[in-house]
């Protein structure tokens, strides 16, 4: 399996998709079929916007549902206990301080599946984690950003 088909998440984020995955078939699918089934009785389908809009909505649920599969097969959870206390992983809460005097800023480093930047959980792949990843408590860190070069120093993690 090629290393970027991995999908790093916390244990947390995993058991969400697993719910999301258990609702979307159990829950949603079934309403779907109903109301595909509603809709065919209404007769010619070729000028039923019900029946056009219930399949539209079967195809997205259905390749949601192939996503999350997809997702799930290759999930890696990363156990924080394997890295050390004070360097910086997915899983973990990071407080870093832009230099040379901005105010102290905390969000924890997620899988992408699970980030949510307006509760603080940013994705692995943005370029502040990016460049965060593997470094330590008080390191002074340079990342990239699209208005050029942000210079941190990594006060905790946590």
């Amino acid at each position: 399996m090629a290393e970027d088909e991995m999908y790093p998440m916390t244990q947390e984020g995993k058991e969400k998709l697993e719910t999301e995955l258990k609702d979307l078939k159990v829950n949603q699918r079934p309403k779907i079929v109903d109301r595909i089934k509603v809709a065919r009785s209404y007769g010619d389908l070729s000028e039923n916007s019900e029946y056009e809009s219930a399949k539209n909505e079967q195809s997205m649920l259905e390749s949601r549902i192939a996503t999350v599969e997809h997702m799930l097969q290759y999930a890696q959870v990363v156990d924080k206990e394997e890295t050390d206390e004070d360097e910086v992983t997915v899983g973990k809460e990071i407080q870093f301080k832009e230099l040379p005097d901005e105010d102290p800023e905390t969000f924890k480093i997620v899988g992408a599946a699970e980030a949510d930047p307006m509760s603080g959980k940013i994705s692995n792949d943005s370029p502040i984690a990016q460049a965060l990843l593997g470094h330590k408590v008080g390191e002074n860190v340079d990342i990239d950003i699209p208005a050029g070069v942000m210079h941190v120093k990594i006060l905790s993690v946590k």
